[in-house]
């Protein structure tokens, strides 16, 4: 049997263990995020196109803003709990107080104030945002389907269509969703409809999404800024296999987007895909080829 010294040691030992423990693991994710730890919560990418630096703001803005309301509405709570706690010797029911009008005017007042503030600022960025008056360089039209994306190149009249991908776990399966190429440094108009159901075309590094519904064409602009690989995906409940209707961004020198642009040609990839090819003439095993004109015969010039 143990001793009793040895039985007193034993929960310091543990809470020494479990010390050593909890530090070490605390390290280790700290390590394996570190940039994560500098970054905060801003996205990864925060220059990738014109309009993430005026997105963050806004954010940073917001959070900002409710960070104070909080600390301030936190401290008045603890402040009330501590000044006017119960006393041991206190007897009957505290004052009672029907109104305090200056209290009521603030408390209606300010967050008024706040409101407007915040309403100003987001209305102001996101017509900003949605701008899109000025001549596009690049115009892209984005076709959403149960579950890929067809692209429509309007300006080289070429297209690029997309298979739903099999998300098998395997390796390698990235290189066969739809991707789409956006030339860096030139403005790109994108035209966004759907041809079945309610989808959104989101690129998170972009820090921006739009709807694509039936009927509709909804369009927005963007200058993408900084060449590379990004991942794209339907933000909008659209169907059983919504988790794999993602597809590939590539963002490349205006040089490089051209010869895309031919290699589409060279392919037999011209005219535009419409609203026609859905899923049953394009999912996998439907003997789907790009420029095939039995598939593509009654797409809209």
């Amino acid at each position: 049997m143990r001793s009793h010294d040895e039985h007193r040691a034993l929960p310091g030992r543990l809470r020494r263990l479990a010390l050593a423990a909890t530090t070490g693991i605390g390290l280790l994710l700290l390590t394996g995020c570190s940039e994560a730890v500098k970054r905060g919560f801003e996205p990864s990418t925060t220059t990738t196109t014109n309009q993430t630096g005026k997105i963050m703001e806004l954010w940073n803005g917001a959070w900002i803003a409710a960070l104070a309301v909080g600390v301030l509405v936190w401290g008045l709570v603890i402040w009330c709990v501590i000044a006017y706690r119960r006393r041991k010797d206190d007897t009957g029911m505290p004052p009672q107080i029907r109104y305090h009008i200056p209290l009521e005017i603030l408390y209606t007042v300010v967050p008024i104030m706040m409101v407007g503030v915040l309403f100003y600022y987001t209305a102001r960025d996101q017509s900003s945002i949605q701008d899109t008056s000025a001549t596009p360089d690049v115009r892209i039209g984005v076709v959403a389907k149960q579950w890929a994306w067809d692209f429509n190149y309007l300006d080289s009249n070429v297209y690029d269509v997309g298979v739903q991908a099999q998300l098998t776990g395997k390796t390698g399966v990235e290189k066969t969703l739809p991707t789409l190429y956006l030339p860096a440094g030139k403005r790109v108009q994108f035209e966004i409809t759907s041809n079945d159901v309610i989808h959104s075309f989101w690129i998170p590094a972009f820090l921006y999404k739009m709807d694509a519904i039936p009927g509709i064409r909804n369009t927005f602009q963007v200058i993408p800024e900084k060449i590379g690989d990004y991942r794209g995906k339907c933000s909008e409940l659209c169907g059983e296999y919504h988790s794999e209707m993602l597809f590939n961004v590539k963002v490349v020198s205006p040089a490089d987007y051209e010869q895309h642009m031919q290699d589409l040609k060279a392919r037999g990839q011209t005219g535009q895909l419409g609203v026609n090819l859905g899923r049953a003439t394009t999912a996998p095993g439907s003997g789907y080829t790009p420029g095939n004109p039995d598939v593509t015969a009654s797409t809209q010039p």
